[in-house]
């Protein structure tokens, strides 16, 4: 991606984020990125298209998250990182969640294949540890997981007693690494 076409995706991407998908007009993204509306068609093809580019790239990084949990082998371990994930969010990147949790929040849903892998890792993870219903602890993380992303991303909260508090509650607190 060229310099001009990283101004306007992280432009796009502050004001779909603030004012949201539908509200923003690529003329608004054009100037305020001090280019023309035609260099972002020309580029993107459309408002879809850039918005498609802006979740391609984010996604990306969601991914790397995700493996980093699933690549985990210790159970434990596993579980611990899944549950710190909201608390690794780079202050740099709170607008693309923002915008990925709007979007979530309007469309129903923003899976990825990663995501359904990173369920069954835990899943896998509450088995060996003999909870009784795996699948269920699983969606509880990620339902946690996904409290915590809001409350981290949208109001002005002081994390660390989230996750002492989370980990306490798994018992792992314990075995910080």
């Amino acid at each position: 991606m060229t310099e001009k076409q990283q101004n306007i995706v992280n432009v796009a991407l502050e004001l779909f984020a603030e004012d949201g998908v539908d509200a923003t007009s690529t003329s608004k993204i054009a100037k305020a990125a001090g280019v023309s509306e035609g260099l972002i068609f020309r580029h993107f093809t459309n408002k879809a298209g850039l918005l498609e580019a802006i979740l391609t790239s984010g996604m990306e990084k969601a991914e790397a998250y995700f493996h980093q949990v699933i690549s985990e082998e210790d159970s434990e371990e596993r579980i611990r990182k899944a549950l710190s994930l909201p608390f690794q969010i780079d202050e740099e990147e709170y607008s693309f969640w923002r915008l990925v949790y709007t979007l979530k929040w309007q469309k129903g849903s923003i899976q990825t294949e990663g995501m359904e892998e990173f369920r069954v890792s835990l899943a896998e993870a509450f088995e060996e540890l003999n909870y009784p219903n795996p699948s269920a602890e699983a969606r509880l993380v990620e339902s946690i997981i996904d409290g915590v992303a809001t409350e981290i991303l949208l109001k002005d909260i002081h994390p660390t007693p989230l996750l002492e508090c989370i980990l306490e509650k798994y018992k792992l607190n314990k075995r910080k690494k």
